[in-house]
């Protein structure tokens, strides 16, 4: 059994006094997941898009989603000491607003048109959905019973992926739908004036993004939401320091950190190669807007495994769950790049099936037993969700060799996921787990 760490770490009190219901802090945080993911995945249809309207190859393209998620990279450990600092209550809102501020940059970027400022846009975007990933992902988690985490982690993550099932369609409509580029039959060519006239396309579905945010902002600004504080009176001194050398004590996080890296190239190469792949004439044999709705049964698979697997977790160990996840993925990827036509394209849906457990449980079997640390591995994690910066690899294999080829990195990613769940995810040093206080949040 994993020692419980040193006896000054207590951990904060749970309320279980009657009355007590964290249901409509839990239903308010689902609504940000929804929203990161419904805009992280309009980056899907953004990207053959921009792919177009600049005429970029594919590791340009990939290079876009790189500096998307350089962001996390950038901003986790500040958005860690910014919670700290003002709290979660009002780091979400700062995150919320910051997505709007970035989603009226695109609105700019689209009028100019202009490359460069779209990628600062996306940055602070990114930056925004970082500070809501650090801030929202251990607070679901430690809002409830601590043996019952990864499942309420996966609950709420399937409202993250009802976002990103809906993303595509509404990417289609308003952007590939409303452009010459979207709409032609593959290998079409366009005008110097057809390419900016679609860059305008974006216009629209992005103010529309903003407002919600805003609201979305004063929403949450006006909600009393329960606050989580460690009663850990060391808990103080060790986040003074950059990063807390106990951390690396913790072999979950210490192999859990490049389990989410890895993964993110996993997940975020097949949703931005997706419509390219689809609409190719030996798979799909169809246009990028038609592929794009496809996309809506890739991301619609993990919302569908996000309940699955959060029912099954309550009965299941979480890491043996996630083995048998990571095998079936393996198995889809393997299938996409050898075989053709319609079983490659539903085999390459299929993995979202697979895919949809892996980040929410990764990241609780990551904090689990890090007690007062739970903050600072939380922006680790977080952090590490950069690893999707390294999508660009994929689509130098893409342009090097072939875009199906190219896959073969997404399965070999698979493998690391499977090695975590049966080998690194066992907790050690596991100190007491913090958790959420019944009081409402200042």
């Amino acid at each position: 059994m994993p020692s419980l760490g040193s006896s000054t770490n207590t951990p904060a009190s749970v309320a279980q006094e009657p009355g007590v219901r964290y249901g409509p802090a839990l239903s308010l945080l689902a609504s940000l997941f929804f929203m990161w993911g419904f805009i992280t995945v309009i980056n899907n249809t953004l990207l053959p898009h921009l792919r177009s309207v600049f005429e970029l190859n594919y590791t340009q393209t990939t290079l876009i989603e790189s500096v998307w998620f350089i962001a996390y990279f950038v901003a986790s450990i500040p958005s860690a000491k910014l919670i700290e600092k003002v709290g979660y209550k009002k780091s979400l809102v700062i995150g919320l607003l910051t997505m709007a501020a970035g989603a009226l940059g695109m609105m700019l970027a689209a009028t100019i048109p202009s490359y460069g400022v779209t990628l600062v846009m996306l940055f602070v975007i990114a930056s925004g959905i970082t500070l809501l990933q650090v801030a929202a992902n251990p607070y679901v988690a430690v809002c409830g019973k601590p043996e019952t985490a990864s499942s309420r982690l996966n609950l709420v993550q399937a409202m993250n992926s009802a976002g990103t099932m809906l993303a595509p369609m509404f990417g289609a409509y308003l952007i590939l739908g409303r452009s010459k580029g979207g709409t032609a039959e593959a290998g079409t060519v366009l005008t110097q004036a057809e390419r900016m006239a679609d860059a305008q396309s974006v216009i629209l579905p992005y103010a529309l993004v903003a407002g919600v945010l805003v609201i979305l902002a004063v929403v949450i600004a006006k909600f009393p939401l329960p606050s989580m504080q460690s009663q850990n009176e060391g808990a103080k001194e060790k986040r003074s320091r950059i990063i807390n050398p106990e951390l690396f004590k913790h072999r979950n996080l210490v192999f859990g950190i490049p389990a989410i890296f890895i993964y993110l190239i996993a997940e975020i190469g097949v949703g931005n190669l997706f419509i390219n792949f689809v609409s190719r004439p030996d798979i799909g044999n169809m246009s990028l807007e038609q592929a794009g709705h496809y996309l809506t049964f890739l991301w619609g698979g993990m919302m569908v495994g996000r309940f699955v697997g959060s029912a099954i977790m309550q009965r299941f160990d979480a890491a043996h769950v996630l083995a048998v996840f990571a095998i079936g993925a393996f198995i889809t990827m393997i299938v996409t790049t050898f075989s053709s036509g319609h079983t490659a394209m539903w085999a390459l849906i299929l993995v979202g099936l697979f895919h949809s457990i892996m980040f929410p449980t990764i990241f609780t079997l990551g904090i689990k037993g890090l007690g007062p640390l739970t903050e600072e591995a939380s922006g680790l994690l977080v952090m590490a969700i950069a690893g999707g910066a390294l999508v660009f690899v994929q689509g130098w294999i893409a342009d090097s060799y072939d875009l199906q080829t190219s896959f073969l990195l997404t399965a070999a990613c698979e493998l690391y996921v499977l090695f975590y769940a049966l080998w690194g995810s066992k907790p050690t040093h596991a100190e007491p787990d913090v958790v959420a206080e019944a009081a409402p949040a200042e």
